[in-house]
């Protein structure tokens, strides 16, 4: 495989206006030209692209798009323009910002009973959507799940993410990440906190495992990375990426305590502290004394019901009796009460920011 190449067929009308404009103006090599006596077909490489301009060729001139990591420097700022052989030039940034869209709040009920079908996503996982509107493109809320356990079908990746959690409510699975050791088996009541580009790859899962999976912004890029071996030889725990650390949060070494809303208990995850109250994470179970009404002034708040029944109640709106698999958002400001807990509920409850403040009543 190492003496094949591809290349990528543009067409040109004359190929000697394109000479100039793909060697001087975009800076790349001329590899081959031919027949020297009239020239009808060039081959130019560079910026990781081989290209053959042929006089005449069927297909349409296309476009090409460059990215760099520094769009001013090239084509003297210009971030578009027209080759002589009628393919657009675009000039993009190599390592964009992360856009954060603006919140669009709503009070959103999802139902594992109303669900639509299972969704077949990337690595052969299934999706069901848990925030239909994505609250305007802030967020994404995911139950996943792999049907069939055994070796997973994955490669070393990363996410150009704000945050990400994956809480696994069921069953376990095995991965590896960037600077962390060894693979690390996620069981039910576990989650990690994957910080923004950490590379990591799943390696196995047992059957029907299912996890929660929340990201923010809701649209964001996945990136293979072909040349990092996982695990990695150093193991570097207190690593930050983008102002967050790794975190690997078991259940079995949890300490109950108060929760904000009287009524209940919670365990914290320890994911505000490390992520320096981008976000926060809270297991919720039922406590003494009776459930109150309340609002909120965190941005985001997403609670995922993991097992039991409980009342959502909204002021001005239905009342929703949830169980297991069903999934809600409270826009700030809104009064609401999680009445009639069974004794056995347990929530997950997702904020951003972390740190926010709950009013009574």
């Amino acid at each position: 495989m190492s003496d094949t190449i591809a290349e990528f067929r543009i067409p040109t009308k004359e190929l000697r206006d394109d000479i100039p404009f793909y060697t001087k103006v975009l800076g790349m090599r001329m590899d081959m030209i031919y027949p020297a006596d009239d020239p009808s077909v060039a081959v130019f490489s560079g910026h990781g692209l081989r290209l053959r301009i042929e006089k005449d060729a069927p297909e349409a001139p296309g476009t090409l798009r460059i990215l760099t990591e520094d769009p001013g420097s090239f084509l003297d700022g210009q971030r578009s323009v027209v080759a002589p052989n009628g393919t657009r030039i675009e000039i993009e940034e190599r390592y964009p910002p992360l856009e954060m869209p603006e919140t669009v709040h709503s009070f959103v009920v999802r139902r594992l009973k109303d669900q639509a079908p299972w969704i077949i996503g990337r690595a052969g996982m299934h999706y069901r959507d848990l925030v239909p509107d994505r609250l305007g493109g802030s967020i994404i809320a995911s139950h996943i799940r792999i049907p069939d356990g055994g070796p997973v079908p994955d490669m070393v990746h990363f996410h150009k993410v704000g945050f990400q959690l994956i809480f696994c409510i069921h069953g376990w699975v095995d991965v590896v990440y960037e600077d962390q050791g060894d693979k690390m088996r996620l069981t039910a009541g576990d989650c990690f906190i994957q910080p923004p580009e950490i590379r990591h790859r799943v390696l196995e899962a047992s059957d029907n495992v299912q996890v929660i999976e929340i990201g923010v912004p809701a649209e964001h890029v996945t990136e293979i990375d072909h040349d990092m071996d996982l695990p990695t030889p150093h193991v570097r725990p207190n690593r930050e990426w983008r102002g967050q650390r790794f975190v690997y949060n078991q259940a079995k070494d949890a300490d109950w305590g108060a929760f904000r809303l009287p009524g209940y208990i919670c365990r914290d995850t320890t994911i505000a502290e490390n992520t320096k109250g981008v976000a926060g994470v809270m297991v919720v179970r039922r406590g003494q004394g009776d459930p109150v009404w309340s609002s909120h002034d965190t941005d985001i708040h997403f609670t995922f019901v993991m097992n039991g029944e409980v009342t959502l109640e909204g002021e001005g709106r239905d009342s929703y009796r949830l169980e297991q698999g069903d999934a809600f958002v409270i826009p700030p400001g809104m009064r609401t009460r999680l009445a009639d807990p069974s004794q056995d509920v347990e929530l997950l409850e997702v904020t951003l920011p972390g740190v926010f403040g709950t009013k009574l009543g």
